[in-house]
């Protein structure tokens, strides 16, 4: 979906439509939920510090977030897709992949299920999607991001090294800020740059995401269509309205964090063997710190707030080093990691009607 929490809240007020909107809370210590795609040609993104999105655009409007609406327009986008495919993979409240290799409807080609699902999305929510199409994630991904808002774009078999190739390294799925600052310290900026490199080098530097790089750049991605995931971990945060560093301001934030992380525990059914317990401090700066055991970890109350505090112990933190964020998660639910996929060979070259993944 399109700027999706920004887009519903001007459906749902057309005063806001064709004005930078920001959905979040207006405050000194919240972030950009959603920017509108008025906002961002003055540089408003996700994820930004509200004081800093409303400096670069001061006519900035902030809308509080409205979730349960959200959680209401994303069902009836998910009941079209099932209208076609139920080899449907949800990977957050507004995206999604769909296997239509075999559809429901019978239809041949891959664009035309995209295209109906898109005008199915604008007639029933007035909301626009973008598409991407291709044979597999990786490649959808990337091509469902290439023409935004309202777009639709496909990555065929017989074009996907060179598409590939031309890709800034920053457009690879996976690969953030502080990813991409090291490739471009190793002289890679571009697939092609990714492509030449061996996997013994990439994994040397990268470690296991190494090799997922190494595939990506070649077009391969064997990862299928899931419906239903595993929960790999379980955990919530907080930002505080102002930074912490007193004994007992950290002790109350802990004890509420792991009220809260209990609560999530029990709800979700969950259960894993690591905790772990992540800092951000005033400067934006961010540590994580773990501790594993061999049997499921011990949730109790009593048990998680000594953990935590021994993990806290561990951090420099201080008057002049305040705290930010605090946030705890039980991860590592199962002992077998699921093994890499191995290498396979680009597909060759098959009709997009009858092979294809896409994401909308």
């Amino acid at each position: 979906m399109d700027a999706f929490f920004a887009s519903v809240e001007q459906r749902e007020n057309p005063s806001l439509q064709g004005k930078p909107v920001a959905v979040g809370y207006d405050g000194n210590r919240s972030v950009v939920c959603t920017a509108s795609y008025e906002a961002r040609p003055y540089g408003v993104r996700s994820a930004m510090p509200m004081v800093k999105a409303k400096q670069l655009c001061p006519h900035l409007v902030v809308v509080p977030c409205h979730f349960a609406l959200y959680k209401e327009v994303s069902a009836q986008v998910h009941q079209i897709f099932r209208e076609y495919t139920d080899l449907v993979e949800p990977i957050s409240i507004d995206e999604a992949f769909l296997d239509v290799t075999v559809n429901k409807p019978g239809i041949e080609l891959a664009q035309t299920i995209a295209r109906e699902i898109k005008q199915k999305i604008w007639e029933r929510t007035g909301l626009t999607a973008s598409a991407g199409i291709s044979f597999n994630k990786f490649l959808a991904k990337i091509a469902s991001d290439y023409r935004k808002p309202n777009g639709l774009f496909t990555v065929h078999p017989s074009r996907a090294l060179d598409f590939i190739s031309s890709l800034p390294i920053e457009d690879f799925w996976g690969v953030g800020p502080k990813t991409a600052e090291k490739m471009h310290s190793l002289g890679i900026y571009t697939g092609l740059q990714l492509r030449s490199q061996s996997l013994e080098f990439l994994s040397t530097h990268f470690g296991k995401q190494g090799a997922v790089y190494y595939e990506f750049a070649r077009g391969i991605d064997n990862r299928p269509v899931v419906t239903e995931r595993v929960r790999k971990s379980v955990g919530c945060e907080e930002t505080y309205l102002t930074d912490i560093y007193r004994p007992l301001d950290i002790a109350e934030a802990l004890q509420s964090l792991v009220i809260d992380l209990r609560g999530r525990l029990r709800k979700a059914e969950f259960r894993g063997r690591t905790f772990t317990l992540k800092v951000k401090f005033f400067d934006f700066s961010q540590i994580t710190r773990s501790i594993s055991a061999d049997e499921y970890f011990d949730t109790s109350e009593a048990s998680l707030m000594q953990a935590a505090r021994s993990l806290l112990e561990s951090t420099d933190y201080s008057e002049e080093r305040p705290i930010r964020l605090l946030g705890l998660s039980i991860s590592n639910p199962d002992q077998h990691e699921t093994s890499p996929s191995s290498p396979a060979p680009i597909p060759t070259i098959r009709d997009l009607d009858t092979y294809s993944e896409f994401i909308v």
